[in-house]
């Protein structure tokens, strides 16, 4: 078959799995410069790799200021036949060596003996198995298996469920859940994803995020090993920035905003909002408005609140995942006017509303009578064209709406339309300064975005000089709907 590859060799399995192990421990070491940036209150102090007496869990420990440390092993498959599961984690070796939860129970009673509090986890790219009646209530927020885990009785699923693991970890029941309350299932790590997640941390800390980087920060972590250095220090991962030209940018404090997917940056995040349960639609594409009783309302207050949880903090990277209306109105609450600048990832790079630009770039200006009232709409075409749906919907609607401008880049709108961080500071302006033009004569505003979501953000973030706009997410169907009114 065309573009397939042969399976892998033994020697292969053994250096992919080396390398996601030191991807795990690169990615430690990262979260360690984050840390010390942000001023965590417990930060990391080192990061172990293969560290001596902690058993099954040594493959990459990371050690805090106090407890608790966390204790990783790290586990690669080289396909999908393997899913997370009773079998997986009860079943001895193929050699007859001890099952792998039994593994982590031995290393677990060693670790408690000291008295303190310790936090454990399986790292892998094996993916959880949904027919487990303990792995599939994995919360998908912290990776472990309870509360859920401890649910039903004894003759229930879950219930023989956990007496299967319990006996094959040699342990009871009750110590099984005391095991289980530590440690997190962490899922579903495929290397592409991994690196691309490390990627985004390595730019938020400040860092070149592009694809030698992260080899960089890989090659830093295999020397550390190849030297028999077990403990990787802050001053090492510190030196190896500098000597490796990594370092571009001053680290940023994090706004997490997660509406469609849980947020891997979150607890980094000197401000996190999780709205992932609260908006409609059990997959990520689907969720476009508040799940009742949750409103637009409510989300714009805790919008509205962010700049009080930042302290003196200015510089700001906002991470998660949001639609159009959310993105501009947390830009709009971090506006330029206030001191602030924000960053948003976007593909792959970091959009800084920072970034160098010559000029404005002028939008190419349309414009439709509708004729139903005295506002001006405006729909901002860059990714994509809307003015034909935004028209009809208006009408529709009947808003009252005397105008429909549509503004969007040269060439026309394209999913391509915006190559970089510089273009898009400069589009921004010039719409920005092309709306205050057409506002004129007009008391309210009511706006239609297709943009990048970074692009929204860094528009919401020079959002000045404006009337009163109302602000609209697009559902699919039946069109849009009212989400944010954001004054300027």
């Amino acid at each position: 078959m065309r573009g397939s590859l042969p399976p892998p060799s033994a020697t292969g399995v053994r250096i992919a799995g080396d390398r996601f192990q030191w991807l795990v421990a690169w990615e430690a070491c990262v979260t360690a410069l984050l840390e010390i940036a942000t001023g965590t209150d417990n930060p990391i102090v080192g990061i172990g790799v293969e560290v001596d007496g902690v058993g099954n869990l040594d493959d990459v420990v990371i050690h805090r200021r106090r407890p608790p440390h966390t204790y990783k092993q790290v586990k690669y498959a080289v396909d999908s036949t393997t899913p997370v599961n009773a079998g997986y984690l009860t079943t001895p070796s193929s050699t007859g060596g001890p099952p792998i939860l039994a593994k982590i129970a031995t290393a677990w009673r060693a670790l408690r003996v000291a008295g303190e509090p310790m936090e454990l986890a399986i790292v892998t790219n094996r993916l959880a198995d949904p027919r487990d009646p303990l792995v599939a209530g994995r919360d998908a927020r912290t990776g472990l298996l309870v509360p859920r885990a401890t649910a039903g009785g004894v003759l229930s699923a879950k219930g023989k469920a956990r007496i299967q693991w319990a006996n094959a970890a040699d342990l009871s029941e009750a110590e099984l859940l005391d095991l289980l309350d530590v440690l997190r299932f962490d899922l579903g790590n495929d290397p592409e994803r991994l690196e691309q997640r490390i990627s985004l941390e390595m730019q938020v800390t400040g860092l070149r995020g592009d694809a030698a980087a992260v080899g960089s920060g890989i090659d830093f972590v295999v020397e550390q090993v190849i030297a028999g250095c077990r403990e990787i220090t802050l001053n090492a991962i510190q030196e190896a920035i500098e000597a490796r030209g990594l370092r571009i940018d001053d680290a940023r404090a994090i706004v997490s905003i997660a509406t469609l997917l849980p947020d891997p940056l979150a607890s980094h995040a000197l401000c996190a909002i999780d709205w992932v349960e609260r908006f409609e639609g059990e997959d990520a594409n689907l969720k476009r408005r508040p799940r009742p009783p949750a409103t637009w309302a409510e989300f714009q207050a805790d919008i509205e609140a962010i700049p009080s949880q930042l302290g003196s903090m200015k510089r700001v990277v906002v991470t998660g995942s949001m639609r159009l209306a959310p993105a501009f109105a947390v830009g709009a609450a971090l506006r330029m006017v206030t001191g602030f600048d924000v960053a948003a990832v976007q593909r792959g790079e970091l959009w800084r509303s920072d970034a160098p630009y010559a000029t404005p770039a002028t939008p190419v200006t349309t414009e439709r009578s509708i004729d139903q009232g005295d506002d001006l709409a405006i729909a901002i075409e860059v990714s994509a064209p809307i003015a034909d749906d935004v028209a009809a919907w208006i009408r529709d609607q009947a808003l009252p709406v005397r105008r429909l401008v549509v503004l969007g880049p040269a060439g026309g709108p394209r999913d391509n339309a915006v190559a970089g961080a510089e273009q898009a500071c400069a589009l921004t302006v010039g719409i920005r300064n092309a709306v205050r033009q057409q506002v004129k004569g007009h008391m309210r505003l009511h706006l239609f975005i297709a943009a990048p979501m970074a692009l929204a953000l860094l528009l919401g973030h020079r959002w000045n000089r404006i009337v009163p706009t109302m602000v609209y997410e697009y559902l699919s169907a039946p069109g849009y709907e009212a989400a944010f009114l954001v004054n300027s």
